[in-house]
């Protein structure tokens, strides 16, 4: 009888021990970051509407999620941004984002132009050098745990007059031609500043994407958390701090499930609103 006990101690703590490892296997492999879009750092240099949200980014590591999702937020591998990190890009504007990334985020950023940042009607260069400074090209590539990540810059048309625009066929051929280069089947994300809503010519990114792995397309522009999913791809817009709403958004990639949740750091909520959020299984 003692035996028969003993091994169903030993039984159950075997069990207990590979649940827990496959959980913390799974925990090892996952991939943590926040993303937001459109900071709109003023012409001088005035970041107050900004700094909240970084205040909130750098002490969200631990928040518990929801229940039905379970868990912590692990440590944040980075920030990234979506465009339009200055209202319009003078000197000062820039110098104050610079100042945020170096002195207030504790957290390592990237960040992809948008239509402001390249100066409008009114061209600047100011940005385009920044950018090209600190991430070596408007478009950049870089990995994080296992996923390859493409920064994709498009230059805006000022002169059309209209938020919506296509991605320019150079964007287009930068994708095909970075994704050409990674492994097949290995996973991918692609942050540009237009989100699914203003892209004019979403098949056309569709169609260069082809066959590749991208489980995840980020997109600012429109300024508020937005969902789609639209030819087997997850299309994620990030929020931006110039709006009515205090959130950012919290993403969480493991091998077979993507989370993107926003989180209202004001009233210290998780946005469940169906439009606003992706809690969806990876298929590839």
């Amino acid at each position: 009888m003692t035996y028969l006990v003993t091994s169903k101690i030993i039984l159950v703590a075997v069990l207990f021990g590979a649940l827990l490892s496959g959980a913390c296997a799974e925990e090892e492999k996952s991939l943590t970051f926040f993303g937001w879009s459109d900071q709109h750092i003023k012409t001088d240099g005035n970041t107050d509407h900004v700094l909240p949200f970084v205040e909130a980014m750098n002490v969200m590591q631990g928040v518990a999620y929801p229940p039905d999702i379970g868990g912590k937020v692990a440590k944040p591998a980075f920030v990234l941004g979506a465009g339009d990190i200055t209202e319009w890009p003078t000197h000062a504007s820039m110098v104050a984002y610079e100042t945020i990334l170096k002195e207030k985020l504790k957290i390592p950023a990237y960040d992809v132009l948008g239509n402001h940042d390249d100066g409008g009607n009114s061209p600047s260069e100011t940005m385009r050098r920044w950018a090209i400074k600190r991430h070596g090209s408007l478009s950049y590539t870089f990995d994080a745990a296992g996923i390859h990540f493409i920064a994709l810059w498009s230059k805006f048309d000022p002169t059309l007059n209209k938020p919506a625009q296509p991605l320019t066929k150079k964007a287009l051929n930068h994708v095909r031609s970075e994704l050409a280069k990674i492994p097949k089947g290995e996973p991918v994300v692609i942050a540009t500043h237009l989100c699914y809503d203003a892209m004019t010519n979403r098949d056309e990114l569709v169609e260069a994407i082809g066959d590749a792995n991208v489980i995840m397309i980020l997109g600012g522009h429109y300024h508020k958390a937005v969902v789609h999913q639209y030819k087997n791809l997850n299309w994620v817009q990030l929020p931006s701090p110039k709006s009515e709403w205090t959130e950012f958004t919290v993403i969480r990639i493991r091998p077979k499930r993507l989370l993107a949740l926003p989180y209202d750091f004001k009233k210290k909520v998780w946005v469940l609103d169906p439009r606003k959020s992706l809690d969806v299984e990876i298929k590839n």
